[in-house]
This record gives structure tokens, sequence and C-alpha cells, in this order.
């Protein structure tokens, strides 16, 4: 599965049957990323797809120096399941 990295519309993507499912982001703060909301569409759900997308997402604030702000649910949820994350939150 290929995860896409749009920074001009702020999301990480993956395209699933046709449909797109997406992790989106803001820039609050200088060097802070603030995961809002992810979309998986109903055909591609329980399948472990929103575990890829926060992956990606979360690999780019790392390397990349950001912290990070799990605003949606699916993002805290991630990093409450890999503590390896915990040092990226704000």
């Amino acid at each position: 599965m290929q995860i896409i990295h749009d920074p001009d519309d702020l999301r990480f993507y993956a395209t699933v049957a046709g449909e797109e499912a997406e992790l989106t982001y803001t820039y609050p703060e200088e060097k802070v990323l603030d995961f809002d909301y992810t979309y998986i569409p109903a055909a591609a759900r329980r399948q472990g797809l929103s575990d890829h997308l926060v992956k990606a997402g979360l690999e780019f604030a790392r390397e990349n120096n950001f912290l990070v702000i799990p605003s949606c649910p699916v993002v805290e949820a991630y990093v409450r399941r890999h503590p390896e994350y915990q040092d990226l939150l704000t």
C-alpha cells in the first residue's frame, strides 16, 4: 500500500477501491503538527489502513523534528499503543 504525503493539502492519503483514505493535519505553531482528522472509506475499514496513515505521519514528524498534537482520536489511540512515538507529543 502506498501512502502519499501531499504537503500542499496538508494530508497523507492512499487510494483504496477508487476512494481516498486520509490523515489531515495543520501547523498550529512552528515545528508542531496537529493531526486532526482521519477518514477511511467504509469498504476499507478494519484492515489497518488508519495505522499505516498514522505511522507515515508520525515518521514524517520525527524525520523533520516536529512535535505532534494528536487531536484525532485515531492518532491518539495509535500513540497509546506505540509508546515509541510518545516523545513526539507536545
